[in-house]
């Protein structure tokens, strides 16, 4: 992937300055991403296998799509255009339903820190997952997997899923 300009935040979260990403994981510099979580009418969540190639979290089940916010876009915009990246799956705007934020604050080498703000959204996936086309350097494969049984393997810190703080996902299932 080039790299991307992005928008550095204050502490407060208001617009600082703008920068390439890779110097804001350098240096561990506040910024802003989307994590959107798909849900089904059968209660399963669609889950992301990260490409083996990521730094940050690995060949592991992620939240269904997410990404950076570019310089200037908005939260919604920047859901809209990695949904339609990561998965091939056009959706509008009003079919986002906000969860809230996270500020999540890891670091996975020496050079890279990860201090993200992360504006969270869920959405009815409305397609059968045999229709969504993977974007092949963010991700190796997608799956459906039962709420019940992602909240109970999260628990038990299954080392198959993203090392997201718990009460992330917290934040996450009270609110699917």
């Amino acid at each position: 992937m080039a790299d991307e300009l992005i928008d550095i935040l204050n502490n407060d979260y208001s617009f600082q300055k703008t920068t390439l990403k890779s110097e804001a994981h350098k240096y561990g510099w506040l910024h802003a991403s989307v994590h959107i979580w798909f849900y089904t009418d059968s209660e399963e969540l669609l889950l992301q296998k990260r490409s083996a190639s990521k730094i940050a979290f690995p060949n592991v089940w992620d939240v269904s799509v997410a990404g950076h916010i570019e310089a200037s876009e908005s939260p919604e915009l920047s859901a809209i255009r990695e949904i339609k990246e990561e998965i091939g799956l056009k959706i509008d705007k009003a079919s986002l339903k906000p969860i809230g934020t996270y500020h999540e604050h890891q670091q996975f080498n020496p050079a890279y820190i990860d201090n993200e703000l992360h504006y969270i959204y869920k959405c009815k996936l409305a397609k059968p997952i045999s229709e969504l086309k993977i974007q092949k350097e963010e991700l190796t494969a997608l799956k459906l997997t039962p709420i019940k049984l992602f909240r109970q393997e999260i628990k038990e810190l299954n080392h198959d899923y993203a090392k997201h703080p718990m009460d992330y996902y917290d934040q996450i299932l009270n609110n699917l």
